[in-house]
């Protein structure tokens, strides 16, 4: 069993083709479970909404990418914002420069104990390692 987490950074490139789309895509197929944070959600149909409205995602593209999303997440591991979570967070900021949602991705695949941690994110991935996981920096 492998427990792989997506930040958002990373997970949008599951549906947005761009640099790390084939090593997302790679990661999520070798999972045996995907893992995000319930704030990842959010994040991703914010960033779908964005490319729509700067035109680079037609009306039938979102909606396509946004049912793709959902369908994905049904059988996901969705990390809720636990108080276990805060903590993790909290502790993340005092050790790492993170801003506070990066922290809030990284308390979640603490919590939710995921062996991989895969993001964009240099800060972000720098501060995972520190934590112990297996990171892959896209």
């Amino acid at each position: 069993m492998m427990r792989v987490y997506f930040d958002s950074s990373a997970f949008a490139k599951r549906y947005i083709d761009e640099a790390g789309t084939t090593e997302v895509l790679a990661w999520c197929e070798r999972a045996s479970e995907l893992a995000l944070s319930v704030i990842a959600v959010p994040e991703l149909i914010s960033a779908f909404c964005r490319l729509q409205r700067e035109g680079r995602l037609t009306e039938p593209q979102y909606r396509i990418i946004k049912s793709d999303l959902m369908a994905d997440i049904a059988d996901a591991l969705i990390c809720d914002t636990t108080p276990q979570v805060v903590q993790h967070a909290g502790k993340a900021l005092e050790s790492h420069f993170l801003r506070g949602m990066d922290a809030i991705h990284l308390g979640a695949a603490l919590a939710c104990a995921a062996e991989v941690f895969v993001s964009a994110d240099a800060r972000q991935c720098r501060a995972a390692e520190g934590f112990g996981f297996q990171v892959v920096a896209l």
